[in-house]
């Protein structure tokens, strides 16, 4: 997942198409010269859908597209001919898009099923012709409905990553690194903060042909929630995640006030995402002699389940793995 090319938000006008206006009309041929009404029903507007696509996992091929329009239907005809439908206009987005309505940040629908379709501006109902009207005291109606107009509103869609295992922990904390060795996914890694700008998925393979897909989530840093760093932008994506693994290096001047900054952004965020499992890593065990590590695991929160791990020499790599795969399938 390329950096310039990860979008996870879109703004744009959504208008579904109006419907078609009943047609006033009644039958004449030869020979019949006061035929009774065969005007049609005009055809439904099209709607504004959007359809979960698995195979996608960001929104820049909606990055450009400011307005959705989707076609008027048709007008009634003669002989009780129903006007065409206007045709949909069909968005398809990564699975965990969320919906909202611009103005009043109302969330519509999260699309969360591949194939699935969600309605996001409903077409305008077709009008009834003059035949919909006629009755054994009004045989010759003389009036028929104009079509339902469409809706106009402006949309966001977000993005947040489906994953069973989101990386938690503040920038450095060796999250890309881990990500990885454990999967085949290339973030970019270097020495600096925030060398994470935009989330990284992989799939990591287990035991027996299994797999579970691990969220490299851009560091968290003190003041997250109120906007600091790179601020709440990508704390929406833990949201989905199952499980929450919190990385912190072993080089922390505190791991146990590491883990409560974090978790404290998280709860100012969204408290319920406190109600996930948890996991605890401290990563770069390979800095540490025996006596170090003894210590450090003193150290450590005791209310939640911890592993040494070294993305440099894979030690601990596969305990964290079982460990990730008995927490997620308790």
């Amino acid at each position: 997942m390329a950096s310039p090319n990860f979008i996870d938000y879109v703004k744009f006008c959504s208008r579904s198409g109006h419907g078609g206006a009943g047609f006033l009309h009644f039958h004449r041929e030869k020979f019949i010269e006061k035929g009774g009404p065969d005007g049609g029903n005009g055809g439904r507007g099209g709607h504004v859908i959007l359809r979960g696509n698995a195979q996608l996992w960001t929104l820049l091929h909606l990055k450009y597209r400011k307005h959705v329009i989707a076609s008027n239907g048709n007008g009634g005809e003669e002989q009780n001919r129903t006007g065409a439908d206007g045709k949909d206009e069909i968005l398809e987005v990564p699975l965990g898009t969320v919906a909202k309505r611009a103005d009043t940040d109302e969330v519509l629908f999260e699309v969360t099923e591949d194939g699935k379709e969600y309605i996001l501006s409903p077409g305008g109902r077709g009008g009834k012709g003059n035949a919909f009207f006629a009755t054994s005291t009004n045989q010759a109606p003389q009036h028929a409905q104009p079509g339902e107009a469409g809706t106009e509103e402006w949309i966001v869609l977000e993005l947040k990553l489906l994953a069973d295992v989101g990386l938690v922990g503040f920038p450095n904390a060796g999250k890309s690194t881990l990500l990885s060795v454990v999967s085949a996914a290339k973030p970019k890694i270097g020495d600096y903060p925030f060398t994470t700008l935009t989330p990284n998925l992989g799939v990591v393979s287990y035991r027996d042909d299994r797999s579970f897909v691990m969220a490299d989530i851009p560091g968290i840093i003190e003041g997250a929630a109120e906007g600091k760093g790179l601020g709440i932008r990508f704390l929406r994506h833990i949201e989905r995640n199952s499980l929450l693994l919190f990385l912190i290096p072993a080089d922390s001047k505190d791991i146990k006030t590491e883990f409560e900054i974090l978790l404290n952004e998280l709860r100012k965020y969204n408290p319920e995402l406190l109600d996930k499992k948890r996991l605890l890593a401290i990563s770069k065990m390979d800095m540490l002699d025996d006596e170090l590590l003894a210590e450090m695991k003193k150290d450590v929160p005791h209310d939640i389940p911890c592993v040494f791990i070294s993305a440099v020499t894979n030690k601990g790599i596969q305990e964290l793995k079982d460990l990730i795969w008995k927490t997620l399938h308790e």
